[in-house]
């Protein structure tokens, strides 16, 4: 990424962002537009991407991205849309909390291996429902943002891995 981009709760963007999402709760037309959107080419071509879009650059998003970031930008506002509440532990914490993870290893392996930002949207898509559409905001803002092996590396390490049975 050419400038650094940062969702975090002292930040512009970050403030920008979490705003957003919490008037989703009131605004339900545009939650339900961007919910039926399953794909990356989906969401950007919906006017409740492009009315965030326009205010994630009135907040600071940077006018200059590249359409790589701006893509990312779009998996964003897809995943908040089935978000339900914010949650402060990482989302491979609350991905594999308890006996029996409620992302299983194997789902959790696939997401890791999402070599494109549309893989890991149709992953996470249909991850989110099984920790009861809870996450980090911010957390999954930069996730999808810095998405490549260093984001991946810090989740399987973030992960807790089930013991194999003997």
């Amino acid at each position: 990424m050419s400038e650094k981009i940062s969702f975090r709760q002292n930040t512009a963007i970050g403030k920008a962002l979490m705003h957003w999402w919490s008037n989703l709760e009131n605004d339900r037309a545009t939650r339900a537009e961007l919910k039926r959107a399953h794909d990356l080419n989906s969401i950007v071509l919906t006017g409740a991407f492009q009315r965030f879009y326009r205010y994630m650059l009135a907040s600071g998003w940077p006018e200059a991205s590249t359409a790589n970031q701006n893509d990312r930008l779009a998996v964003i506002a897809g995943l908040l849309a089935l978000a339900k509440k914010h949650d402060e532990r990482s989302l491979p914490e609350a991905m594999s909390i308890g006996e029996k993870p409620s992302v299983s290893e194997l789902r959790f392996r696939r997401l890791l291996e999402s070599s494109t930002i549309d893989e890991l949207f149709v992953g996470l898509r249909r991850a989110l429902p099984l920790i009861e559409n809870q996450t980090n905001i911010y957390e999954l803002a930069n996730d999808v943002i810095y998405w490549g092996d260093h984001v991946k590396k810090r989740w399987a390490f973030n992960y807790h891995w089930p013991q194999k049975q003997k």
